[in-house]
């Protein structure tokens, strides 16, 4: 036995050596590293707000970094390019609104993405509403009037938006079309030139984002009459939304976390549990009241269930109104 002892060990060696390749090394469990939150727009826009707030307690609860990087440009391109160029491997996601994936690809010719097949929907993080508000001097308190008396009035209300093709303008277009409603279309550059002109009643109504309006409501200038989301605001519960007018109308703005196209389900199932569960918190919720955003998740199915939902709607008051970026 003992002579045959050198010849039992080299084969033991030679076995482990057989066998230890096929063992393969244990993965890091999920996060082991930075985690990558793309914005696709400048610092200070509601997708970069959400962002920051998500990412912060996102990072507590994952216990790694999540960092906020704006890259702006192309209609959302450069953001995607960014997004396609990382590896798939939930290290790297976008963070946006749905402009990019509904309005985008239909007016800009140079869009480079796919929005159906580019990306992987992850969670809805929140939507934020837009308020109809007139100047004061427009004899109407609600929505029934002041559809009535534009009726009575063809083409002689003009009205702003912050750009043609914002959600400002397509949610406007969409309510003339439902209710077969002539106004004049004066698009500004953003809600920060916007809402002044109807403060100082250049034009007599718009839809913006109640934060930019509640200083000329509180100072009585002008009058909410409805909301363009599908219930009525927290930010403001006396508001009707206008569904209550055309059912099922609902053009809010909506953010969520976007994955590139190959990312593991389980690392998406993860991240979107994790950031319903932000949130959820009561911090988070009072931050998002405070820039008026409301609180609204939804899992990766739902969330492109909502997608697709809202490219729907987009594509039809586009073609309908006739919207073309010149």
């Amino acid at each position: 036995m003992q002579r045959n002892l050198p010849f039992v060990l080299r084969a033991l060696v030679v076995l482990a050596l057989l066998v230890a390749p096929s063992v393969a090394p244990a993965q890091a469990p999920y996060p082991s590293q930075t985690i990558k939150f793309i914005v696709p727009y400048a610092p200070g826009g509601l997708p970069d707000t959400v962002a920051r707030i998500v990412g912060q307690r996102l990072s507590d609860r994952l216990g790694q970094p999540v960092v906020v990087e704006n890259r702006a440009g192309a209609n959302g391109g450069v953001a995607a390019a960014a997004l396609a160029g990382a590896a798939a491997d939930g290290y790297t996601f976008l963070v946006t609104d749905g402009s990019m994936l509904s309005i985008n690809p239909l007016l800009f010719k140079q869009v480079t993405y796919d929005a159906k097949k580019d990306f992987v929907a992850v969670a809805m993080l929140a939507r934020a509403p837009l308020f109809l508000a007139t100047h004061v001097d427009l004899p109407v308190t609600n929505l029934k009037e002041f559809v009535d008396y534009v009726r009575t009035r063809p083409g002689q209300i003009d009205y702003g938006s912050s750009g043609v093709g914002s959600t400002h303008h397509l949610t406007m277009e969409a309510m003339k079309s439902a209710l077969k409603l002539q106004m004049t279309h004066v698009p500004y550059r953003g809600s920060g030139q916007s809402v002044p002109a109807l403060l100082g009643g250049h034009v007599k109504v718009l839809f913006s984002a109640y934060p930019s309006l509640s200083g000329g409501v509180q100072g009585k200038l002008v009058r909410l009459l409805a909301t363009n989301g599908a219930t009525r605001s927290p930010q403001a519960p006396d508001v009707p939304p206008i569904a209550d007018l055309i059912p099922g109308f609902d053009f809010s703005v909506m953010v969520g976390i976007l994955a590139r196209d190959g990312t593991p389900a389980a690392i998406v199932e993860k991240v979107a549990s994790e950031a319903i569960a932000v949130v959820a918190l009561p911090e988070v919720r009072k931050l998002y009241e405070g820039n008026g955003i409301e609180p609204t998740t939804a899992g990766p199915q739902r969330f492109r269930e909502e997608i697709i939902a809202e490219m729907d709607r987009v594509a039809k008051v586009v073609a309908t109104a006739g919207i073309k970026i010149e």
